[in-house]
């Protein structure tokens, strides 16, 4: 994940995790293209010792994290409120300058009395900005013209911005808890339980009223057997829930993800060879759009929904669309710079040892150099490493091709100036994603490998390199 660039930064990765700080503005945070949603970090922990302490003991541990440091909460919440108040007023502040009001002849005395009173609003306003920009350096930065999913997401963060503004005035907040529990705790308490246990020192603590259905703030916490997390969402809509999306296929930040790695430059040739919805495709020309993109699937539906997200995203003039077999390419030899696919796997699609079948042609296409970056299942990889790896094919000098690359699992390469730390689960993944690299296919010679979550299934990020022309 690409972490917006501060003075002073220290980020930490755990399994699932990235903490960081920084005095980014909400605009540059939104730009997290990999990140599924954006917390307001409370409270950080160490897990609960479980089998050591009684249910009792273990409800009042839980109870813990809020009566144990509430002056945190209450810090944590007035920076949740500054936030938005300012981006609001900063927006408002925007409209009003693009759009200024007709104002009529002849009504010289009305007008003098408006700008008066108007002169005097501005000053006040600034005067309170500049108080609220001690906390958070913002930029402003004006968007085109929005789409329907836009104007929808803008007026869900206006909303929140309102009740923030609401909260100013009382002191009461209604609130919601959401809990996920994993590991051992999971088998004590139910994330139910842990809810209601910590609404009701919520409510006891600072006199807030629950309120299920429209909440002026949202508490999350997750309880496993690495850490224990309590965090407020600074955004209503998830960063994933793309507005320029209209059909959504494969997760937006995993399609993100897996450009990012790929190695995409202005004037290169990259293809998504099974494209479906075109997620892939858009994220990708978003991001890098002097770049000539074609997608290909061989199913008719599969298209239309990618023309109709093209068209919602206004790229349809970026993106070519083939309806074409993987295994059967229309492109010559040799002919593609960057290759990004999700190899599609479970019950719906079984494609069996055709998966040998799709990496055969893809190394056809691909240029000596160039990058393949899949999305592979654990069957994919098992078929690959074990019933598929005795037939890899020899190169020119009657062995194996060149030896494994370096497998970046999980962990960015390190940046000056930022200090990082990764925990000990997540180089356990990290081992995890080693002892899962595939062998060299032919002339793919795997890179990188990713572990990623899809719900309630894991997959792999592959990245592959074309280490010598392979003579197909």
């Amino acid at each position: 994940m690409h972490i917006p660039s501060c003075q002073s930064q220290k980020v930490e990765y755990i399994l699932g995790k990235v903490f960081f700080t920084t005095c980014s503005d909400l605009n540059m945070l939104k730009k997290l293209k990999s990140a599924e949603r954006l917390f307001l970090l409370i409270k950080k922990q160490f897990p609960f010792n479980v089998p050591s302490v009684s249910k009792g003991k273990l409800f009042s541990e839980v109870q813990r994290l809020i009566n144990d440091d509430p002056e945190s909460w209450l810090n944590v919440i007035s920076i949740w409120k500054n936030l938005l108040e300012l981006n609001a007023k900063k927006e408002n502040l925007s409209q009003r300058d693009a759009n200024p009001q007709k104002i009529k002849l002849g009504k010289n005395d009305t007008i003098t009395g408006k700008k008066l009173k108007t002169e005097q609003m501005q000053e006040m306003e600034e005067n309170r900005e500049c108080q609220l920009e001690k906390q958070i350096e913002e930029t402003l930065e004006q968007g085109d013209s929005l789409t329907k999913r836009e104007k929808f997401q803008e007026e869900e963060f206006q909303n929140d911005a309102a009740k923030a503004v609401d909260t100013h005035k009382e002191n009461n907040l209604t609130f919601r808890v959401s809990c996920r529990c994993s590991g051992a705790i999971a088998k004590i308490f139910t994330a139910q339980e842990i809810g209601r246990i910590v609404g009701i020192a919520l409510m006891k603590q600072f006199g807030w009223k629950a309120d299920l259905r429209n909440p002026n703030l949202e508490i999350f916490i997750h309880l496993s057997d690495i850490y224990s997390v309590v965090g407020i969402p600074v955004f209503r809509v998830p960063l994933a829930s793309r507005a320029y999306i209209r059909t959504t296929g494969l997760r937006s930040t995993i399609a993100w993800a897996m450009a990012s790695i790929s190695e995409i430059k202005a004037g290169t040739f990259v293809l998504d060879p099974m494209c479906g919805f075109g997620t892939i495709l858009l994220e990708a020309a978003k991001e890098w759009p002097d770049v000539y993109y074609v997608g290909a699937d061989v199913s008719t539906s599969q298209l239309l929904g990618a023309s109709d997200n093209l068209k919602a995203a206004g790229l349809k003039d970026k993106i070519e669309l083939l309806k074409v077999s993987v295994i059967e390419l229309p492109l010559p030899s040799e002919s593609v710079d960057v290759i990004i696919s999700d190899i599609p796997f479970g019950k719906k699609f079984k494609l069996g040892k055709d998966i040998r079948s799709i990496l055969q042609e893809l190394e056809r296409v691909l240029r000596v150099g160039g990058t393949v970056v899949l999305l592979l299942s654990e069957a994919h990889h098992r078929r690959l490493k074990d019933g598929e790896g005795r037939s890899i094919p020899l190169n020119s000098k009657g062995g194996h091709t060149d030896e494994l690359g370096v497998a970046k699992c999980l962990i960015p390469e390190e940046k000056t100036g930022i200090a990082k730390t990764v925990s000990p689960s997540l180089e356990a993944s990290n081992q995890e994603c080693l002892d899962k690299m595939p062998p060299p296919f032919g002339s793919l010679v795997p890179m990188e490998c990713y572990k990623v979550s899809l719900g309630k299934t894991d997959a792999f990020i592959y990245k592959y390199k074309k280490s010598h022309s392979s003579g197909l």
